[in-house]
Formats: structure tokens, C-alpha cells, sequence
């Protein structure tokens, strides 16, 4: 069974649809159909974790055991330099 749907879609993006519907020989309703049903079935992807790793040079230092200095001496730059506006 099927429903009937109203889209709303700006003149030249729905004239492209149409084209391309067109180009590869079906009607513009099958068109989208199979864009949604695409879109619908296709696996989620996951974000790469290891993106994050090795990002940078730590240079020694050891943010583990270190971080609440680091804070620290962050926030106290931060309130010795004068505010820009």
C-alpha cells in the first residue's frame, strides 16, 4: 500500500530532480522514492575514534597527572592578558 506525500522543493532543485529522473528513465515519484528507500536503508556510519589519537606532540608532558596545573596556569594567563574588544 502507498501514500500520497506533498513536497515542497525550491524551482531549480526540483527542475534537476526532474532532469535526472529523467536521465536515468523513470518518473520523478520513483525518483525520490528511491532516494528515501537509499537513505533509509543504508548502515549509520560511525565516527573513527582513532581520528583523535596522534594528533599532536605532547612533548613530555603528561596531561594524566598534570591537568589540574595545566587549568591552572591556563586560567591565570587568561587573567593577566588585558580583553579585547
Amino acid at each position: 500500500m502507498m501514500s500520497r506525500t506533498q513536497i515542497t522543493l525550491e524551482n531549480e532543485l526540483q527542475r534537476q530532480a526532474r532532469k535526472r529522473a529523467n536521465e536515468i528513465g523513470v518518473s520523478f515519484a520513483e525518483y525520490v522514492r528511491r532516494l528515501v528507500a537509499r537513505d533509509l536503508v543504508r548502515p549509520e556510519s560511525k565516527a573513527d575514534l582513532a581520528c583523535v589519537f596522534d594528533l599532536g606532540v605532547s612533548a613530555g608532558s603528561d596531561i594524566a597527572t598534570e591537568k589540574d596545573s595545566m587549568i591552572a596556569e591556563a586560567f591565570a594567563s587568561a587573567r593577566s592578558k588585558p580583553w579585547r574588544n
